[in-house]
């Protein structure tokens, strides 16, 4: 469903995604003939920097948002900010897929939504030991490992039809 908006030949990443996963669109796109910006296709600093560039400059961009409000505005939380720099600014299309699970009410429930159920499993996948990986909530830490970093709300985008949003009925990803 959300290849249909790819070009031949086009530049295509992701963000951190179990949604993407779970659908199985992250192995359609490494089996493909698209141009595959991986971030974790390299190992040292020097070739991060270099992959952050060009995912920043792809022409697809795939994630999943930690929550929607019902009037369309998206909620998300990062730990380094790569997921919603792109977001922001950068590729020239993101496409996002969630799944009904991540709809909210507002933003402030969506707020209370990423960091009570998003963060806390989020940081045990990614390999982080905050204080909410072991109580399940949030317990708004700012210690080291802490995964909730960048608070992003996203109301609008300036350039029309950049950013599509694709709604799956069922639970997916966290």
């Amino acid at each position: 469903m959300a290849k249909r908006f790819l070009t031949p030949g086009c530049s295509v990443s992701w963000g951190g995604s179990e949604t993407l996963k779970e659908i199985g669109l992250l192995d359609e796109l490494k089996n493909s003939d698209y141009i595959l910006y991986d971030r974790h296709s390299v190992n040292t600093p020097e070739e991060k920097v270099l992959m952050y560039s060009k995912i920043v400059t792809s022409d697809y961009f795939f994630m999943s948002s930690n929550a929607i409000t019902l009037d369309g505005q998206l909620v998300n939380i990062d730990r380094n900010g790569n997921r919603v720099a792109c977001l922001i600014t950068g590729p020239k299309n993101v496409i996002i897929i969630a799944g009904m699970n991540k709809i909210v009410t507002d933003v402030d429930a969506g707020i209370e939504r990423v960091r009570n159920m998003a963060s806390p499993p989020n940081a045990i996948r990614a390999g982080f030991k905050p204080p909410c990986t072991e109580l399940g909530k949030c317990t708004n830490c700012l210690v080291e490992d802490c995964i909730c970093c960048e608070i992003v709300i996203t109301r609008k985008s300036v350039i029309t039809g950049r950013i599509k949003v694709i709604l799956v009925g069922e639970v997916l990803g966290y």
